[in-house]
């Protein structure tokens, strides 16, 4: 039942702006608020946008970055509020630097508060890339990504198959010209994943990224390569991030780039991931794990709403992910795996209170187990979860009479009434043996939004 539950909000945007001429327009009129951030911004300390040896910064603050010298800033001071005068003031100091992005910031803002041509500032970062080394990546069409204020604000990766035979040529360009976190052997084209994330992920214009897509072919090499140029810098703005890659059933071989061959279990109790990514993406909030064994935990405070495909941490654990005591909403995918088994009910022992001691809404309706669903919704009422849940999704709620011991009727009302106090939501097949559509509605309408009841069910061990 595994399905592909990503939908990419920057790779499926509609408007790409794509252009390679940069348009110079007049300065917008500088109000005196303008002036005033211009000022400040300007009496501030100025540092180079990467510490990795091949951004030469000379003493000045200009930075060579490869063969490719501009002014580029990254400096602590980025503005902080979304006002376009502290932004504008921004752009004022990154012209008189030589940095190409100051004019790109001026056209956004005029497109945005006169409504000007957008192929204006279109044009104006596609020179940005083109200046800053970036344009190869663009051109590969593995990377995705769209830009705010002068910095790369939303990015998808995934292999692209229709360049890959150019993509030797580009790696080679780009392990030499541009930043990154780790070096690779060029001539292994399963290596060439991790340097194209790398190449993007590494460069000062993405550390100020709010949303992250990673979809990965290579996986085998790239999953590491890919978490040691995120957590080489902190994240300031990363709010949601989704990482993984894709499978059809779970545990089946994964074929690499070259036609080869991937077994996931090969990585159980080691992971694929070894580098510690979380405490670099302090403002994480939205988190979508892909896949078997990627980490071996999940730690951070701050995620909301997390949602698995599949046993995502290296142990194969499905709940016990690590520590996110701030998740508010989880979602679980898991189906059957390569050798036609489902998932064991009792790994919903592991859905305990004390590990998800804010969760409000839990979504299992694409969760199969090898129980039939009237057991699998019993088993979650004993659960010490549910009483502080707001809602509950399941996929389907069937009941025949070998399921129980009595009247079908009776159980389903039984069981309903543990969830009074939430919104029980069936997001496939309702069907209870003996019992007819309209008795059943009824049954269900008990359960709805009440206040929650004193906390209870299970303790945890």
């Amino acid at each position: 039942m595994a399905s592909d539950f990503s939908v990419s909000r920057a790779c499926d945007r509609k408007a790409r702006r794509r252009s390679s001429y940069s348009a110079t327009l007049a300065r917008p009129r500088e109000c005196a608020g303008h002036r005033e951030a211009r000022r400040r911004v300007s009496d501030d300390p100025w540092s180079a946008v990467d510490a990795d040896a091949r951004v030469r910064v000379r003493s000045d603050g200009a930075a060579t970055i490869g063969r490719n010298e501009v002014r580029l800033f990254d400096a602590p001071d980025v503005p902080q509020t979304w006002h376009w005068a502290a932004w504008l003031a921004y752009a004022d100091v990154l012209t008189d630097a030589g940095d190409p992005r100051g004019e790109a910031i001026r056209l956004e803002h005029r497109c945005a508060t006169e409504g000007t041509d957008p192929a204006l500032p279109a044009a104006a970062y596609a020179d940005v890339e083109r200046q800053l080394g970036l344009d190869g990546l663009r051109a590969d069409g593995s990377w995705r990504f769209t830009w705010s204020r002068g910095f790369v604000d939303e990015a998808c990766f995934r292999l692209a198959e229709d360049t890959r035979s150019q993509r030797r040529d580009l790696v080679d360009r780009l392990t030499v010209d541009l930043p990154h976190t780790a070096t690779v052997d060029p001539t292994d084209p399963e290596r060439w994943e991790g340097v194209l994330i790398d190449a993007l992920l590494s460069h000062p214009v993405a550390h100020r990224l709010r949303d992250l897509e990673l979809h990965l072919t290579d996986w085998h090499h790239s999953a590491e390569h890919a978490a040691a140029a995120l957590a080489n810098r902190i994240r300031p703005r990363l709010e949601r991030l989704h990482f993984g890659y894709d499978f059809e059933l779970l545990y089946a071989p994964g074929k690499t780039s070259t036609g080869g061959r991937i077994d996931p279990l090969d990585h159980h109790h080691t992971g694929l991931v070894r580098t510690d990514v979380w405490r670099a993406l302090p403002t994480l909030r939205t988190l979508e794990l892909e896949g078997a064994f990627l980490f071996g935990s999940v730690c951070h405070d701050g995620v909301r709403r997390l949602r698995v495909r599949g046993p995502v941490v290296s142990d194969g654990a499905l709940f016990e992910l690590g520590d996110t005591p701030g998740v508010t909403s989880l979602e679980v995918e898991i189906g059957t795996d390569v050798f036609g088994c489902l998932c064991p009910v009792d790994q919903l022992d592991e859905l305990r209170a004390a590990d998800y001691p804010a969760l409000e809404h839990l979504d299992l309706s694409e969760a199969e187990f090898d129980a039939s669903p009237y057991e699998v919704l019993a088993t979650l009422a004993e659960s010490s979860v549910v009483p502080r849940l707001r809602s509950l999704t399941i996929g389907e709620l069937t009941i025949e009479r070998e399921d129980i011991d009595g009247d079908p009727s009776t159980a389903l009302a039984e069981l309903v009434g543990r969830f009074a106090h939430l919104d029980l939501i069936v997001d496939g097949i309702v069907d209870v043996e003996g019992v007819d559509d309209e008795e059943v509605e009824r049954l269900l309408a008990a359960s709805g939004p009440k206040p929650n009841p004193a906390v209870g069910g299970r303790d945890d061990d």
